[in-house]
């Protein structure tokens, strides 16, 4: 190596370790984000971190098993999976541009080769018919002396990760939302079993009704009005079972199945799924910390502030050392000899100058969208907190109605056995009696329909949280039903 060399391969060295563009850095969380959860009582949440199975506080084997499911068969948790192995096969392809770019080309042709027609009649033979062969290896290697790769390749893996976190973010999505179907499933269970019971008991009645019309007791007047309180208490069953039934095939999606596959053995839940303890909720800096949509806000300011920092190389120079080594004859064995060798190195530079209209444009493009991504964080962050503190309020005051419910629908079973009983012996007028019926019925159907509130309430509040995306099992990509593979797209039915 000549000494003149050495000055610029030092200058060289040094100017690749320059990288334009701001670093990232955490961005500031809003003022009180990381105090107690608003709305939080010990009644019904504790300040316990929210565990990664957050459902299985229910103690229900059946809704373990179906989150399982869904997990392994979504087909847009497929969708997310095969976004994230694209996103992450541009980012493998992004680290290979850090590396020397390598290429073999070889060619046979037969025929005339201007340069060696010319070299022939120089020598005063007549031009002819050759074979001509030719093999070259090729290397190149950008030096990067602003960053141009290095911040790309950050891009790359930034957005990476924040397409796992969208993935993340479907997984707790997926979870909430195969709870909440199974719950609806079970709370329209719990309904339509309460009102059957309260047909029961109003059919009951219409039957003592006629009887005391058919022994003189009664009038035709008070059958009437027995016989449109049950008319009443029918008309709430058919809505219950088409909501049960919608309710069974928004499961059935979530768990990747067609209808014909519906989980049917779940309609014989009539008890909405119970929880033994408080919800444990933690504090507002692990919500920031576990929800999938935050994190992902994050990962694109990362990127936004990568893409800075590209263009700004892009007003620079761009290096590159080619060399190349190979050679060309019009016989094969002739391509490593003296004759034939064809070799070179040296560098070359490319440079969007003076023209720099687009760089600057480009630049102030990233720039604003450095600035869009970090409003977008702050945004989202306030979003969380927010939803947050709703699902809160909406669990404890449907906790309250619930309770007042409860004991109403009690006060309304003890007065109705207590007016059963004044009726029989002729205390109080059959008009009492089904005013005391209609008091019952309403009130049971009332806490059966807060029961089902309550349920989605929690589930509410559980999605809030952002938790359940850990731990999740692999995509099964032959789901319950469907054919083990597509032949459209075989060998690319796995990652």
């Amino acid at each position: 190596m000549s000494r003149a060399c050495v000055p610029a391969l030092v200058l060289a060295a040094s100017l690749a370790a320059c990288t334009l563009g701001p670093d990232y850095r955490p961005p500031t969380l809003p003022v009180g984000s990381s105090a107690p959860l608003t709305g939080a009582e010990a009644k019904i949440t504790s300040t316990q971190p929210l565990p990664p199975g957050w459902w299985r506080l229910y103690d229900d084997p059946r809704l373990n098993r179906l989150v399982e499911e869904a997990f392994a068969a979504n087909d847009e948790l497929k969708v997310a999976e095969a976004n994230l192995a694209a996103a992450r096969a541009i980012f493998e392809g992004a680290r290979a541009l850090q590396l020397p770019q390598t290429a073999v080309e070889g060619s046979t042709t037969y025929g005339r080769d201007p340069t060696f027609d010319t070299i022939l009649e120089t020598e005063g033979h007549a031009p002819q018919d050759t074979w001509l062969f030719d093999a070259t290896f090729d290397v190149s290697y950008e030096l990067d002396l602003f960053g141009h790769v290095r911040r790309a390749v950050e891009a790359a893996r930034d957005n990476a990760q924040a397409v796992a976190a969208a993935r993340d973010g479907l997984r707790a999505t997926i979870a909430a939302e195969t709870a909440r179907a199974y719950g609806s499933v079970c709370a329209l269970g719990l309904q339509l079993a309460v009102a059957q019971h309260s047909l029961a008991v109003v059919q009951d009645e219409l039957r003592i009704v006629e009887n005391r019309r058919a022994a003189g007791a009664g009038t035709d007047f008070d059958v009437v009005r027995s016989k449109t309180l049950v008319a009443q208490v029918q008309a709430i069953l058919p809505p219950l079972e088409g909501q049960r039934e919608a309710a069974l095939l928004e499961l059935t999606a979530l768990l990747g199945r067609t209808p014909a596959l519906a989980p049917r053995d779940v309609l014989d839940c009539a008890t909405p799924p119970q929880l033994a303890q408080a919800i444990p909720v933690g504090d507002g800096a692990a919500l920031l910390q576990r929800r999938p949509d935050i994190r992902e806000a994050d990962r694109k300011l990362a990127v936004a502030l990568a893409e800075i920092g590209v263009a700004k190389a892009d007003l620079f120079p761009r290096v590159t050392l080619n060399g190349f080594y190979g050679g060309a004859s019009n016989q094969i064995t002739l391509l490593g000899s003296n004759s034939g060798l064809a070799w070179g190195v040296g560098p070359a530079v490319s440079w969007s100058f003076p023209n720099l209209a687009g760089p600057l444009a480009k630049l102030a493009q990233t720039r604003a969208g450095a600035r869009g991504a970090l409003a977008q964080y702050d945004a989202t962050v306030l979003t969380a907190l927010k939803e947050t503190a709703q699902a809160l309020a909406a669990y404890r005051a449907e906790r309250d109605h619930h309770e007042g419910l409860t004991t109403a629908a009690a006060d309304a079973g003890q007065a109705l056995g207590m007016a059963q009983d004044q009726f029989t012996a002729g205390g109080i007028s059959h008009l009492d009696l089904l005013t005391t019926e209609q008091t019952k019925v309403t009130a049971d159907q009332a806490v059966a329909a807060s029961d089902a509130a309550l349920i989605q309430d929690q589930i509410a509040l559980f999605k809030a949280l952002g938790g359940g995306w850990e731990n999740a099992p692999p995509i099964a990509y032959a789901s319950p039903g469907a054919q083990a593979s597509n032949p459209s797209l075989q060998g690319v039915s796995k990652p």
